[in-house]
């Protein structure tokens, strides 16, 4: 974890700080965090200790303890992170910001909540691509490095059907996988 100082677009007593991959942002109890670059899950652990991913965020999100009622709360870096502590007394300079959060954790309810497991893969794809994506001339690019038990997680399926529907997703050109990120190719 470094220390950067305030800039221009954030108050003097918001502290900046940079994460590495694979990093676990230290919580504060009556702090926002809003990410200025870079992207987090949050996630919990069930009674039987199997991970819970709550979501996926990434610049202009703002996440942190005081947005969740669960015990356990972690946040982890995917990607280097650069995140900014909010304090409450500025909370009202962010609520556009604390509102997305909601908005985005409806939306992914929504998505676990289909019927069909490949329905649920298949919208989170979307859903990724159209939040962490950028456009390649395939289609778009999901620049997020998840692996098979990550998706699998969200979804709540196991990592062997993950698998498994990706490669048919591939066999049916939904998708294009080239080294580890996955590419949602344009349907014609």
């Amino acid at each position: 974890m470094a220390f950067v100082t305030h800039t221009p677009t954030s108050p003097a007593n918001w502290s900046q700080f940079t994460f590495s991959r694979g990093d676990k942002i230290p919580l504060q109890p009556n702090v926002l965090l809003r990410i200025e670059r870079g992207a987090v899950r949050s996630l919990t652990w069930s009674e039987e200790g199997t991970t819970v991913t709550l979501g996926y965020w990434g610049a202009g999100d703002v996440i942190g303890q005081p947005l969740s009622r669960i015990q356990p709360y972690q946040i982890e870096c995917l990607t280097s992170v650069e995140v900014t502590y909010v304090p409450a007394l500025q909370w009202c300079q962010i609520i556009d910001n604390i509102l997305r959060n909601v908005q985005q954790a409806e939306e992914l309810l929504c998505i676990v909540r289909h019927e069909r497991i490949p329905n649920r893969l298949l919208q989170l794809l979307s859903w990724l691509a159209s939040k962490f994506g950028r456009s390649v001339d395939q289609g778009q690019l999901i620049d997020l490095r998840l692996t098979h038990q990550e998706i699998a997680e969200v979804i709540g399926t196991t990592r062997v059907t993950v698998t498994r529907m990706l490669a048919r997703f591939e066999e049916e050109g939904i998708i294009y996988r080239p080294r580890r990120h996955f590419i949602l190719l344009r349907r014609v």
